[in-house]
C-alpha cells in the first residue's frame, strides 16, 4: 500500500508538469499572438477545464488566429465552421443518409465531431443552426435518430463574434452563453508587440509554420490532474456567496446560474494548477471570476441605458462578498 506522502509527492509533480506543460504551449501560441500572454494563458486554463470558449472583438485582432493557434499546438483533431444565414443544423452535425446496399440509413458525422470546433463568426448562423451546439456543448453528446452518438475528448467549442457589425446577425440566447466557460477580449496589441507582429508575419501567417507542443495524452494527463486539486469548503462557500450577491442585484433581471457556480469552481482549480499549485486560493478565484461569470448576468435595461457590464456588476459582487480569511495564505 502506497504511503501518504509518496501519494501527496506524486500529486506534487503532477501539478509541475502542468504548469510546464502549460508554459511551452503558450510560448508556442505566443509565436502567433505576441503581447496577449494572460489572454493565451486564460484560453489554455479554459479547455483544461473542460469549457467552451467565446471570443468577442473588432475584426483584425487575431481571435480566429488564437483558435487556431490553439488548435495547431496540440496533437488533437479540429474542425472550423464558418457560420452564415443559410448554414443548416446538419450542416454542423451531420446527416443521416439511406445506404442502398443494405437499405438502412447511415450516420454521416459533421465538422463538430473533433476535439476543438473552431465556430467562426457564430452569431450570423440562425438560432435554430445556434442550437445544434446546445447539446454537444453541455453534454459532450449528439443525439440524432434515437442514437446518441459520443464526441471525442477532449472537446472544445472555440466560438469567435464581432461586436459592432450588427446587420445580419443572430444573438446567442441565453442558454447557449451559459454553455462558454469564458468569454475573452483579444484587444488591440500594444505598440512594440504590433511592430513584433509585422516582422515576423511579414513573409505570410506564423500559423502554418507551428507543430505540435503536446499530445492528446497530454492534455488528458493534465486535465486528470487538475481534478485533484484541493478547494477548501470555505472557497466552495466564497463561490456561493458571489453567485448568492448577484442574485440579489437590482440592476439585474439574472444573477449567476449553478452552472455558473460550477464554471467558476472549474476555472479557479485549472488555474491553480496552472499557477503550479494543488489548492485553491481566493485569487485564483477572483481572477477567473470576471471572464467565467459576466457573460452569464442579465442587466436590466435602466442599467443598459446607464452603460452598466456584467464585468463591472461582477467586480461590484466580488467586493461586497467577505473573503474567507481561514485559507489566505
Amino acid at each position: 500500500m502506497p504511503s501518504p506522502h509518496r501519494s501527496t509527492r506524486v500529486a506534487a509533480d503532477g501539478i509541475t508538469r502542468v504548469a510546464a506543460d502549460v508554459d511551452k504551449l503558450c510560448r508556442n501560441i505566443g509565436q502567433v499572438i505576441q503581447g496577449k500572454s494572460d489572454v493565451v494563458r486564460n484560453a489554455v486554463i479554459c479547455m483544461l477545464a473542460q469549457g467552451h470558449l467565446l471570443l468577442e472583438d473588432v475584426p483584425g485582432t487575431g481571435k480566429t488566429s488564437l483558435a487556431r493557434a490553439l488548435a495547431s499546438s496540440i496533437s488533437l483533431t479540429w474542425h472550423r465552421i464558418q457560420f452564415t444565414p443559410d448554414l443548416l443544423p446538419s450542416d454542423v452535425t451531420g446527416v443521416s443518409i439511406y445506404n442502398q446496399q443494405n437499405g438502412a440509413f447511415e450516420f454521416k458525422p459533421g465538422p463538430v465531431f473533433a476535439n476543438i470546433v473552431l465556430a467562426d463568426e457564430i452569431n450570423r448562423a440562425s438560432p435554430k443552426t445556434q442550437s445544434a451546439l446546445l447539446e454537444v456543448m453541455e453534454e459532450g453528446t449528439l443525439s440524432t435518430d434515437g442514437v446518441v452518438h459520443q464526441l471525442p475528448r477532449p472537446f472544445m467549442v472555440v466560438a469567435t463574434q464581432n461586436p459592432i457589425d450588427m446587420e445580419g446577425t443572430y444573438l446567442l440566447p441565453e442558454a447557449q452563453l451559459d454553455r462558454f466557460l469564458m468569454k475573452l477580449a483579444v484587444g488591440y496589441p500594444s505598440a512594440e508587440a504590433e511592430s513584433e507582429i509585422l516582422r515576423t508575419q511579414k513573409m505570410g501567417s506564423t500559423i502554418d509554420r507551428l507543430s505540435p507542443v503536446l499530445s492528446e495524452q497530454d492534455v488528458r494527463t493534465m486535465i486528470e490532474v487538475i481534478r485533484t486539486v484541493e478547494v477548501a469548503p470555505a472557497l466552495e462557500h466564497y463561490i456561493v456567496s458571489i453567485a448568492a450577491a448577484t442574485r440579489t442585484m437590482s440592476e439585474l433581471r439574472l444573477g449567476i446560474s449553478p452552472r455558473g457556480s460550477l464554471a467558476l469552481l472549474r476555472a479557479a482549480r485549472a488555474a491553480a494548477a496552472v499557477a503550479a499549485r494543488p489548492y485553491v486560493t481566493p485569487e485564483d478565484i477572483k481572477d477567473m471570476a470576471p471572464i467565467v461569470l459576466a457573460h452569464r448576468v442579465i442587466l436590466q435595461p435602466d442599467a443598459e441605458l446607464q452603460g452598466r457590464t456584467g464585468a463591472e456588476l461582477v467586480t461590484r459582487a466580488l467586493q461586497t462578498v467577505p473573503v474567507p480569511r481561514s485559507v489566505l495564505a
